[in-house]
């Protein structure tokens, strides 16, 4: 059986970081510093549109830059990849979690 890993929640930092949590209960740290300088992701570059407009669309991170709430116009990455590559986290602290 092959499962698929979803988001189902985000916390965005000021530091270009977001806590990922998976359905299966696990917790990724996302470091997003250099994807905010390269192609399309560029548009988020200003970290308060990077917190602003970060959120769980298409079952995984996305920024939602028009703010329709639209899965098909969104910035979002492969849950799966996500999974893979992030490191696994206990809890993020208390005070960068809840921005």
């Amino acid at each position: 059986m092959t499962i698929f890993h979803k988001v189902i929640q985000v916390y965005p930092t000021d530091d270009y970081k977001v806590y990922l949590y998976f359905t299966d209960g696990k917790i990724k740290l996302f470091d997003a510093k250099e994807l905010v300088n390269q192609g399309i992701f560029q548009q988020i570059r200003d970290v308060d549109k990077f917190q602003e407009t970060c959120t769980v669309l298409n079952d995984t991170l996305a920024w939602d830059l028009s703010g329709k709430r639209d899965p098909s116009d969104c910035l979002d990455l492969d849950p799966e990849e996500l999974y893979d590559t992030c490191p696994e986290i206990k809890e993020p602290p208390i005070n960068t979690a809840l921005n």
